[in-house]
């Protein structure tokens, strides 16, 4: 079918289906939202402390409740209503951001707090997450699943794109409150679409013990060709490579001594190449070596990363993060519809869970090594290396050969 498309249509197809479209557009304004806030909290955070430690930990307390609950969250997919899970898992993100808002305006807000309200955020997403991950395939047809994938990804990316520009105004021009009640106020666009999509596919209700259908899962993925590898590479992927915006405040005012302008500045072209990265993606068909395809765009990923942490001269950095943002989308975009075509709807909870946690696993681990890092070693040297070890590792997958009947490293049943 996708052949037999005009080149636009194959691209947009997903959007044929109304639940989708919805979806889509709650969850690109709600994610603008999210992204206003981590531009201004990253910014403040660093212009509090001084001290890069602080964006690592905040990035780590972020997702460490990921870390710790992500698998309870899908086993609960699996068995409880997805649209009420995510709804609550919203409710609790909007709340945490009008708080902010109200302790900045009553200049109550200190580095503690928000580092304890990135942790309760954590904690609603890691529910959230499996259940948003289970309900996007049940929204379009099997064909059309790694295409609404690239789709879902260029909102998260366009939103990269606009949430930081608009942070960045609404920093200078109103304050760092209005960044938070933004965002606070974005997440009612997500919860209007979630009343108006029907969902198709209800999980049955189960009386098995949490742990049982836990190990369920982590069974699945076992027995699953191709799977494990996925999961590693994912975890090893957002470790080595998912690191550089986060720290991008450190290498503004060290090595080009700018400010949130800058940042702004790279942040919108690695957007933008995100974008680009998940366009490529929803134009491919599904082809013999697509796996491999995508272990060669990470090796090209961890060159561009180091190359970066190299550059001295501003225009060449933001080419260099463009090609990053190419490279990080289009490898997550293609590991994660490899996933979601490997699972069934029944266990797709828990695989995405177990999914999820190794590639959201990564980045607070890998912030926060940086974070330590960074002071002995320096910013460029830090992520220099890092982008390297993702070389290293992408090396490895890319000439194994155990364990497969092809030379494949990443073979999956077609």
């Amino acid at each position: 079918m996708g052949a037999s498309l005009p080149f636009l249509a194959r691209i947009f197809r997903a959007f044929r289906y109304r639940d989708f479209r919805l979806m889509w557009f709650g969850a690109c304004a709600s994610t603008i939202g999210t992204f206003v806030q981590q531009f201004a909290q990253s910014w403040l955070v660093y212009d509090l402390t001084k001290d890069p430690f602080y964006l690592g930990l905040d990035l780590f307390l972020g997702q460490l409740p990921i870390i710790m609950f992500s698998l309870f969250g899908g086993v609960f997919a699996d068995r409880l209503d997805r649209r009420k899970m995510l709804l609550t898992s919203q409710y609790i993100q909007m709340a945490c951001a009008f708080l902010l808002a109200f302790l900045r305006s009553a200049h109550l807000l200190h580095v503690w707090q928000i580092l304890a309200l990135s942790f309760v955020v954590g904690l609603g997403q890691s529910f959230g997450g499996p259940a948003y991950s289970a309900l996007l395939p049940t929204l379009v047809g099997p064909e059309d699943l790694a295409n609404a994938i690239a789709m879902n990804s260029i909102q998260f990316n366009l939103a990269r794109i606009l949430g930081p520009t608009i942070g960045g105004f609404t920093y200078t021009l109103l304050g760092v409150t209005w960044c938070f009640t933004l965002n606070g106020v974005s997440y009612l666009a997500v919860i209007a679409s979630l009343f108006m999509i029907h969902v198709k596919f209800v999980p049955a209700k189960s009386r098995e013990p949490v742990l049982h259908s836990m190990a369920e899962g982590i069974r699945f993925i076992r027995c699953r060709d191709g799977m494990t590898p996925l999961v590693v590479l994912a975890f090893c992927t957002t470790l080595f490579g998912f690191s550089l915006t986060g720290f991008l405040p450190v290498f503004v005012q060290t090595i080009f001594h700018k400010g949130p302008e800058t940042y702004t500045l790279l942040l919108v072209f690695s957007g933008a190449g995100s974008i680009c990265g998940a366009l490529i993606v929803a134009a491919m068909e599904k082809f013999k070596g697509q796996q491999r395809l995508t272990v060669l765009i990470l090796t090209f990923l961890g060159f561009a990363i180091a190359a970066f942490a190299m550059s001295k001269w501003l225009p060449l950095s933001c080419l260099l993060i463009f090609f990053t943002g190419v490279a990080i989308m289009a490898s997550a975009s293609l590991m994660l519809s490899l996933v979601q075509l490997i699972a069934t709807d029944a266990m797709r909870g828990r695989v995405m869970s177990v999914y999820n946690l190794a590639f959201r696993a990564g980045i607070p681990l890998g912030s926060l090594a940086l974070g330590k890092l960074i002071p002995i070693f320096g910013v460029s040297k830090a992520l220099a290396g890092a982008g390297f070890m993702l070389v290293a590792v992408s090396l490895y997958f890319l000439m194994a050969r155990s364990d497969v009947n092809t030379s494949d490293p990443l073979n999956t049943p077609a």
